[in-house]
């Protein structure tokens, strides 16, 4: 139990920063005119790289409930550990997401401290936004699989997980907000009352998170790993 204790510590830091700093730049919107997706893209980026790179020989470093499920449905973590990463997953959104209310409550009215939200004004529907969530995670878990798991694997530390996100957040930021980790919009959606079409952030990095480690595991896995 000491060690299930040192994984979910580990996993609720990590994605406590990740909410904290990634959400965080977003807020930082209601003071800097000059915010850009592309500075809140490299924002969440980094902030996953150096937790995976800090965390990882805990953990494994998922950080994110979605992660955790490829894990799951490949095999690769118990079905208990599996909800105790996400509870302490969960638990840092939502640590990330009430420490941002407490600084920026300028941001509220504006950015609901970060919690992602679906550009309906450009004609994105729940259906698309679950596709552009999914695919995203898609690539994000197919990534974790090739520079974590395999054994093949370069040594990048997380630097190549938070890179795609990165990537994410720069194609699909303006059409979802690319949390494609449902930690990442739960916290913000809790501390800010925002949960119109929360159920996106759920259903589609879930069905990404599924695929992506099953195609990786099954397809791409040199056999016996």
């Amino acid at each position: 139990m000491e060690n299930a204790g040192k994984r979910c510590l580990a996993e609720f830091i990590g994605t406590f920063t990740l909410v904290f700093i990634g959400a965080g730049s977003i807020c930082m919107g209601a003071y800097d005119d000059t915010l850009s997706t592309l500075g809140v893209a490299v924002a969440h980026g980094l902030a996953l790289a150096v937790m995976i790179s800090a965390l990882g020989a805990v953990s494994g470093g998922h950080l994110n409930p979605a992660v955790t499920f490829g894990f799951l449905v490949t095999g690769r973590i118990s079905a208990v550990m599996a909800a105790l990463y996400a509870l302490s997953q969960l638990l840092g959104g939502i640590l990330g997401g009430y420490l941002l209310k407490l600084i920026f409550a300028d941001a509220e009215q504006t950015f609901n401290f970060g919690t992602p939200m679906i550009n309906v004004d450009q004609g994105v529907t729940p259906g698309t936004a679950i596709l552009v969530e999914a695919i995203l995670t898609f690539f994000l878990v197919v990534v974790v699989f090739g520079t974590a798991v395999d054994a093949r694997h370069p040594s990048v530390g997380g630097f190549g997980i938070g890179l795609t996100l990165a990537a994410d957040i720069l194609m699909g930021g303006s059409l979802t907000g690319a949390a494609v980790n449902p930690a990442r919009a739960f916290g913000p959606a809790l501390a800010s009352g925002m949960w119109e079409m929360h159920y996106v952030y759920w259903i589609g990095p879930l069905v990404g998170g599924a695929l992506g480690g099953l195609v990786y595991h099954h397809l791409l896995m040199e056999k016996g790993r």
